[in-house]
């Protein structure tokens, strides 16, 4: 049965166009009027769902045809737009653009065009219309017409010059026969500041994040036609919701407490993990390593990537929580993803950390980036010795042990050299390999039962 909530896809021609102002904007213009809003985000990226929630008023999920198997995407964009009246896709780079190998498919492995197709949902390209105007034309024949899989439905001009520059792109856009949906002028009162891997999270910009969205919002509903976009918007899904507990299967006993960092220094995971570690039987409780100490009976503990090294003051004055992970690492399992990793090292460009794993950690200008096929070396609470994932990274810390310790991953790096990376240390998983969860479920239902493990005597002790 052909189902699912429909959904649109906002694509671009490349980076830059203006996706993501257009994409959030949208999300808040429609649950303004009325409407239930599913957001997605193309690709591993964190930092736009955090934006993409803030509108939504729901959590931001990715969809990721890399990460994850492509026979994934349909089930967990059911499962992530359930409630929903609609979604909002917010794609990356351009409409093309994704995972570059030896094969030169198109459209490329991971792209928007990939999620569009993969979910029968017509493409919205924002085109950033500065420098043009009846060149356009050619710009949409083009996009329109290299895939027949990704259809562009709609066109969204944006940072148009004036009343005659927005006649006469009109005008270039009826020549080709895509519908114009709006037309936004140029403007710059939504900067939302960025750094080295990006626009700062939402959760660390606070109140300016959320009057960024709202600025965002104003601006998509006071331009576009919102009628127009809900009319064209479509899915063709026929796989069934993705279910957490059907995923992991049976869950531990005991709910074992697993703390999840999570607060403006770690706000790097995706929305299916804390759902399938619930749904595995555990008890995730969230708590923010700037202020917080761990939960009480903490069993295990999941430490997501972030940006650590912007609150390193913050991090290393938390002197009780430092020592209670130290701790705690030395008897139960832990996950630590990127920043996770820098956080446990001794210390982090100069400031004391966790000091589970000897050795220190520093901010460089040098950023790794892209797709890693990986395959566990040291059996650990997450993955037998043997066992694959994809996984991204995406990082500017590099670490340097001390310690003589069995690495966490083998793979090759994007220029083809081989690389050992991470490390597992007792119950200590420690990596810079981003990996999304609905993946790999056996990773959690494994981390799951290592902490019941630790929680029982815990239970035996105090009766």
């Amino acid at each position: 049965m052909v189902s699912g909530v429909p959904a649109v896809v906002i694509a671009a021609p490349a980076s830059g166009s203006g996706k993501t102002t257009v994409a959030t904007g949208l999300i808040g213009a429609l649950r303004r009027a009325g409407h239930r809003v599913g957001p997605f985000k193309v690709g591993p990226d964190f930092i736009d769902p955090g934006y993409h929630a803030l509108a939504a008023g729901r959590p931001g999920r990715n969809l990721d045809p890399v990460l994850v198997p492509e026979e994934l995407i349909g089930p967990l964009y059911r499962h992530g737009s359930r409630d929903a009246d609609i979604a909002v896709i917010e794609g990356v780079m351009g409409l093309f653009d994704g995972r570059i190998d030896e094969h030169a498919v198109m459209p490329a492995r991971g792209s928007s065009a990939h999620v569009a197709e993969l979910l029968g949902a017509p493409v919205l390209l924002v085109v950033d219309a500065r420098g043009q105007s009846q060149s356009i034309a050619a710009v949409l024949h083009g996009f329109s017409t290299l895939h027949s899989g990704a259809h562009v439905a709609g066109v969204i001009l944006n940072r148009v010059g004036s009343p005659r520059h927005e006649q006469v792109l009109r005008q270039a856009c009826d020549t080709v026969g895509v519908p114009v949906l709006g037309a936004i002028p140029r403007h710059d009162e939504l900067s939302v500041p960025s750094r080295h891997l990006g626009l700062v999270t939402a959760v660390e910009h606070g109140y300016a994040a959320q009057s960024a969205v709202a600025a965002m919002t104003e601006l998509v509903a006071r331009h576009l036609d919102l009628a127009a976009v809900v009319a064209l918007a479509g899915a063709r899904v026929s796989a069934p919701a993705w279910s957490p507990q059907e995923a992991v299967g049976a869950p531990v006993e005991g709910a074992p407490v697993i703390a999840m960092a999570a607060g403006r220094a770690f706000s790097f995971g995706y929305a299916e993990h804390p759902e399938l570690l619930r749904a595995a039987g555990a008890d995730v409780v969230t708590f923010d390593p700037l202020r917080e100490r761990l939960p009480d009976r903490t069993a295990a503990l999941v430490l997501p990537g972030g940006f650590p090294e912007e609150h390193l003051a913050e991090l290393s004055a938390n002197t009780e929580l430092r020592s209670q992970i130290r701790e705690l690492a030395a008897k139960a399992p832990v996950q630590a993803e990127c920043g996770g990793l820098a956080y446990l090292m001794q210390e982090l460009d100069g400031h004391p950390m966790c000091a589970v794993l000897g050795g220190s950690a520093r901010f460089t200008q040098r950023l790794t980036l892209g797709y890693r096929e990986a395959v566990a070396v040291t059996d650990s609470a997450l993955y037998q010795t043997g066992q694959r994932a994809i996984g991204h990274e995406f990082h500017r810390t590099a670490v340097e042990f001390t310690d003589s310790l069995e690495s966490a991953w083998a793979f090759r790096a994007g220029d083809g050299r081989p690389v050992r990376d991470g490390v597992v240390r007792a119950g200590v998983h420690a990596s810079y390999l981003h990996t999304h969860p609905a993946a790999q479920p056996r990773s959690i239902t494994r981390f799951a039962a290592h902490a019941a493990g630790v929680a029982a005597p815990a239970v035996r002790a105090s009766g």
